[in-house]
């Protein structure tokens, strides 16, 4: 009997305070960890969204397609020519396929006091640079003829315009992207230039369709669209280079 009173004496003996305070300084930093741990996840989370962000911008901002026009008009004239005949044609397909058409869209957008965006978000803003882009092409392709400029290099310029005339009526309905289009039709020029190497400009493909879409500038099937339109108009147009003169031909 004794030894029963001593165990419920253990038992139901009060606990020192300084045990309760432990407790209640547990019981309350536990919902403070909880949101601290919360607060860690959602800013890793942040951290990841903004990352790719940056990345799906940097590879939009530097292909553009007048970048990447640039440096396929560059190697189509080395290609075919050497010397100053080559720095002059050069000269005039980066003034009208990269120089002018920006211009005119960084004007345009000055005046419409529209903010500075080369992306261009909302489909109905695009027309006037679509059409002013128009215009440099075909005073380009002219001036190509004038200087005896590689049938090859005029055709392509002349592509451009006939590209971006087509493309202006698309998007009256339709956001189609641009960039894809900038990127297949130069890639479906090297490829036709230098063989199989030219396919190296292809690569940046997947990460240009991956980028508008992340940025929700596009849809896949708006991204997938422009490359394919880029693909079919520039085989259309160095079709007509087979038919009309060999490749190395200057006039």
């Amino acid at each position: 009997m004794p030894a029963v009173l001593v165990f419920s004496a253990r038992i139901f003996r009060k606990r020192p305070r300084a045990t309760w305070r432990n407790e209640l300084k547990i019981r309350s930093v536990m919902p403070l960890q909880r949101l601290n741990g919360g607060q860690m996840q959602n800013s890793r989370i942040t951290d990841a969204h903004n990352n790719k962000r940056k990345w799906a911008s940097f590879i939009s901002n530097v292909t553009i397609p007048p970048l990447i026009a640039v440096l396929m008009f560059g190697l189509i004239n080395y290609s075919l020519l050497r010397g100053f005949p080559f720095v002059a044609v050069t000269c005039i397909t980066t003034l009208f396929a990269a120089i002018v058409p920006l211009s005119t869209l960084l004007i345009w957008e000055t005046r419409a006091n529209a903010k500075l965006d080369l992306d261009i978000p909302t489909r109905t803003e695009r027309n006037r640079p679509l059409l002013f882009a128009c215009a440099s092409y075909l005073v380009g392709a002219v001036v190509l003829v004038a200087v005896h400029a590689p049938l090859l290099t005029t055709i392509v310029m002349f592509g451009y315009f006939i590209g971006t005339f087509f493309l202006f009526f698309i998007n009256l309905y339709w956001k189609i992207s641009i960039h894809t289009m900038g990127i297949a039709g130069p890639t479906t020029v090297v490829v036709f230039v230098f063989g199989y190497w030219g396919a190296l400009l292809g690569l940046l493909l997947p990460p240009v369709i991956w980028s508008r879409v992340y940025l929700k500038k596009h849809t896949v099937a708006q991204a997938i669209m422009g490359a394919i339109l880029g693909f079919v108009l520039t085989a259309i147009a160095l079709s007509f280079v087979r038919l009309l003169a060999p490749i190395n031909a200057l006039v």
